[in-house]
This record gives structure tokens, sequence and C-alpha cells, in this order.
């Protein structure tokens, strides 16, 4: 239908699954509206209301979507549910007459788009579950591997990839037990007309020994969704608004991995580089140039879907009375972007966290650097534990570490660990060898390893 002679967005070709674009495509979007329709026409046969041979018509041409023809009803209608309506009963020359029976457009709208939603969800969940085995298996593999730490972005204390890379997964399993909690309590509209009383559906029950509740709850089952208990013409649109909170939060734990990846490949310190082709070209004008470019697409699309939440809300506090229609428009855009966009974020993060590369002569180099420096608080309390005065021996340290905090600034290797073993204030109450030991980071991970090692276990648990 569309040529690149026209605006497209990113999301048509270039951010985003086929599968993601499948489910928010029109022509699976009035398939679900016609699901609705057979469902409702389902519920009212079993009440006496519709014939056997009017609902055989209409199931057999639930899946005869026909845009063109729609479009053309929507050009004299201007109102298109109406569009998708008559289509659908002009293909059903036996059920059409009994399409809508009782109905508002928002009964089949609202209930498609849940359906739709929970479609959208689920595909986000698979991908988030395929994040998480990702994660699990690098924490694995990385959980002893001891590195630099850093707070303030400055050198701090040692830690392991492993560890990082599991602060990492434990936000995306909050996602995911978030994620679920959302998918379990998603509900539609249910069927209750123009302003949520029921009123149509009563008078057509009226005598049936059916109730309005009992042809909701049937259609609902056909549909396998829960109903809100009471709605106006839509369900609560503060529905919309969680959802997009999930995928908000998702986002949020995405741009923070992706933010340090993105830190952390920096030369200054160098340790981890997404995964580059053979062929991959960094800068157009610097041959030179190798940027993390998937982890910065992630961030950059993460602040988009952090902004999304803010539509919702208004939408959602300004539905005024029974309802208003200025959240249509917006909710077009919104709700299948975010998930679009949180789609390709997902996708993006899992390869690179499997093709992530750790430089382990970088990791070296900064532990040689300024991982000493952390140590030297081990080697303070073994002085005192000697039998040492903790102030003789704190100031001992401290006047040594600022002579070698100009040194490794100069671009020299960190002399600290020969300064302490020479100094007669620290060897008289531990021997020089002792000394040196003792500021060797590379074991003072403390748990670090067990700790990883048991947040990629809860996370197989999780996924099992």
């Amino acid at each position: 239908m569309f040529d690149h002679e026209t605006y497209l967005s990113p999301l048509t070709w270039r951010y985003g699954s086929e599968e993601m674009r499948h489910i928010w495509s029109e022509v699976h979007r009035r398939l679900l509206l016609r699901r609705v329709w057979v469902a409702l026409a389902q519920a009212q046969h079993a009440a006496g209301l519709v014939r056997a041979d009017q609902l055989a018509d209409l199931e057999a041409h639930q899946d005869a979507v026909d845009i063109d023809r729609a479009a053309q009803f929507e050009a004299d209608l201007q109102h298109e549910l109406m569009s998708e309506l008559r289509t659908f009963a002009e293909q059903c020359p036996v059920g059409g007459p009994i399409l809508h029976l009782g109905a508002t457009s928002q009964d089949v709208l609202d209930n498609a788009a849940v359906l739709r939603l929970r479609e959208a969800l689920r595909l986000i969940r698979t991908r988030l579950v395929d994040l998480l085995s990702a994660f699990a298996d690098r924490i694995d593999a990385t959980a002893e591997q001891a590195c630099m730490g850093y707070t303030h972005i400055q050198p701090a204390e040692p830690t392991t990839v492993g560890y990082r890379l599991a602060q990492y997964a434990q936000d995306a399993l909050d996602d995911l037990e978030r994620l679920d909690q959302l998918l379990a309590r998603l509900r539609g509209k249910g069927f209750k007309g123009a302003v949520g009383t029921s009123a149509a559906y009563a008078q057509l029950l009226a005598g049936s020994g059916r109730t309005p509740a009992d042809m909701e709850r049937r259609a609902m089952a056909a549909l396998g969704l829960e109903a809100y208990p009471v709605a106006t013409q839509v369900y609560p649109r503060a529905q919309d608004w969680e959802v997009l909170n999930a995928l908000a939060g998702i986002a949020q734990s995405l741009h923070r991995f992706a933010f340090d990846l993105r830190l952390l490949q920096s030369p200054a310190i160098g340790e981890w580089h997404e995964p580059f082709g053979a062929r991959q070209v960094g800068s157009s004008a610097m041959p030179f140039k190798r940027n993390p470019i998937n982890a910065e697409n992630i961030c950059s699309l993460a602040r988009y879907v952090a902004a999304l939440p803010a539509v919702a809300w208004g939408n959602a506090a300004e539905s005024l009375l029974e309802r208003t229609l200025d959240d249509s428009a917006n909710a077009r855009l919104s709700l299948p972007e975010a998930c679009l966009v949180t789609d390709e974020m997902l996708g993006r993060a899992a390869r690179l966290v499997r093709g992530l590369t750790v430089d382990e002569a970088a990791v070296a180099r900064n532990l040689a650097a300024y991982g000493t420096f952390s140590a030297t608080e081990r080697l303070l309390m073994e002085l005192v534990k000697a039998g040492g005065d903790r102030q003789v021996l704190h100031e001992a340290i401290r006047e040594h570490s600022m002579a070698a905090w100009e040194t490794v600034r100069a671009g020299q290797p960190n002399p600290l660990p020969e300064l302490l073993a020479g100094d007669p204030r620290v060897t008289s109450w531990l021997p020089p060898q002792r000394v040196r030991a003792l500021l060797d980071v590379s074991g003072y991970v403390g748990d670090a390893p067990e700790r990883a090692r048991a947040l990629a276990q809860a996370v197989r648990k999780r996924l099992a």
C-alpha cells in the first residue's frame, strides 16, 4: 500500500519485529473486530436471539477482511467501525442483518483492543524471557571475573563482571513479574452498551430468562477475556496507563544496561565492547571509530517509551463522565508504538548480551591501576589486627596513596604496593610480601560470585 515516496514511520520498516507489526496491522485489527462480533452473536444465539444459520453465516465469513470495500463505505459514512460493520454484513446475507445487535461501537472496539494488547504483551514477554536467558548464561560465565567497580563514575572497589550483569538481570526479572501481573488482570469492557448500563441488551433479552450479565459472560468466555464488572462506554483508560507504565519500566531497565555498556566501551575504561561486524562502518568521517550504536539506539528509544505514560495518564484522568473521544487518536499512536519500540529494544539487548566482548586486558589494566587503592582497606584491617595503631597507619597509607595517584594520573603503573611494602611504619607489623599479597585485589570481591550465580539460578527457575 505504501512506498518510500511518502512518510513512513520508522516502526513500519526499521524498528520492531515482523511479528509485532503483524499484531498491530490493520488486517489483524479487523479480524479481531470480527471475532468480537461473532462472540457476541454466539452468546445471543444461546439466548435465542440469533438463529443457527445466521451464526453459521457470520462464522463462515469471519476472516474475509476487505479493507478496500470498508474504505469505500468510510468515504461516505465517516465512521470507521460502521464501515467495517457494513463490509462484514454485506458479505453475510443471512447473518448480516443481526450483526452488532444491541451493541455500541466500543463494545466491539474496546474488547478487540484489549485482545490485541494482550497479544502484544505476550510477545514482549517472550522477548524479555529471551533476554533473561542470555543474561543468566553470561552471568555464570563471568561470575568469578574480577573487575573494577565504580561509584560516582570513579574507581571504587572491585566487583565481578557477572555480579554487575546480575544487577541488570535482576531489574529485568522484576520487569517480568510486573508484566505477568499485568497480563493476569487485563480486562475488556465486556458488552454493556452506550453508557455501560446494558439497557439495549436488557430489552433484547426480556422474556428469554437470560440477563445481560449472562450474555456478557458467555461472549467474553468465547474471547478468553475477563470483563470489568462496571464500565462507561469504554473500559477504564487507566488500564492503558498501566500498560505503558509496564513498558516504560522495561525501557528504564534496558536504558540502565545500555548506558553502562556505553560507559564501559569508552576507551578511558575500555572493558566492554558491542559486537562489531567485519565490514561495519563506525563513522563516515573517522574510519577508526567503533561506536556503541546499538546501546545508543536502546537509550534513545527508551526515552521515547518513558514519555508515553503521560499521554495515557491524560486519557484516563480526562475521560469525562461516560466517555469522551479525545483519547482515541493518540492511543492509535502510543499503544502500538510503545509495543513496537519495546520489542525492538529487547531484541537488541539480547543480541548485545550474547555478543558482548569483555576485554580481559583492559579489565586487568584497570584493576592494576585503581584496584590497589581499594585494597588498602583490607591492609589497614590486617595491620591493626597485628597490633598497629590505626591512626598512624591510616596516615601512612593516605600519604603513599596520594603520591601513587599522581603517578597513575601521569600514565605510569601504580607504585602503591612497593611504596607501602617499603615503609617501616607498615613493615614493622607485616612483612613486605604479606603487604603485597593483601594489595592484590583480584580476590577482594566478597561473595559477589556466589550472589551472581544465585541470581542466574533464580532467573532459570523463574523461566522454567
